[in-house]
């Protein structure tokens, strides 16, 4: 791109040397001060240019190492499920968000009709609560089943 530049700059100079304008004219001075902005103006665009390719390959490069680094890191923490959460042969562990201590959760409390708060034993802090409200915006939708049926 920046070669385009200095050849459309170096056509736009061979052209106004070229008028018949008189050495000494106004539109003559005028014209060579603008073809010397556009020459310094494409010389900044290619110093800019080179700058951003070296920008790019260094940001790639610190992309890499930093990948190196997460996989180094991570890799011991894979086995735990996500989020804080780990597996049990009846149910799940949570991390408390405000002390930190593992709460264990019986699968069993998921499977009640009432709302659902756990909380931790150590700060009193709730881990888990489910108030039902997410049940009442299931049974609002519409069946999609009996939908396709009617419009058969």
């Amino acid at each position: 791109m920046t070669d385009d530049l200095k050849a459309h700059v170096s056509h736009l100079r061979g052209f106004t040397e070229g008028l018949d304008l008189g050495e000494e004219s106004k539109e003559q001075k005028i014209l060579h001060r603008i073809v010397a902005l556009l020459e310094e103006i494409t010389d900044e665009i290619e110093h800019l240019r080179a700058d951003y390719e070296e920008l790019i390959e260094y940001t790639e490069a610190i992309d890499d190492d930093l990948t190196d680094i997460e996989e180094d890191y991570y890799e011991d923490e894979e086995d735990n499920f996500e989020d804080g959460f780990e597996e049990y042969e009846n149910g799940f562990s949570i991390e408390c968000p405000n002390c930190r201590e593992i709460v264990v959760v019986n699968e069993n409390i998921l499977d009640q009709d009432s709302s659902i708060e756990v909380t931790c034993p150590g700060c009193g802090e709730a881990v888990l609560v489910d108030d039902e409200e997410w049940h009442h915006d299931f049974e609002e939708l519409p069946d999609v089943d009996q939908e396709d049926k009617k419009e058969e």
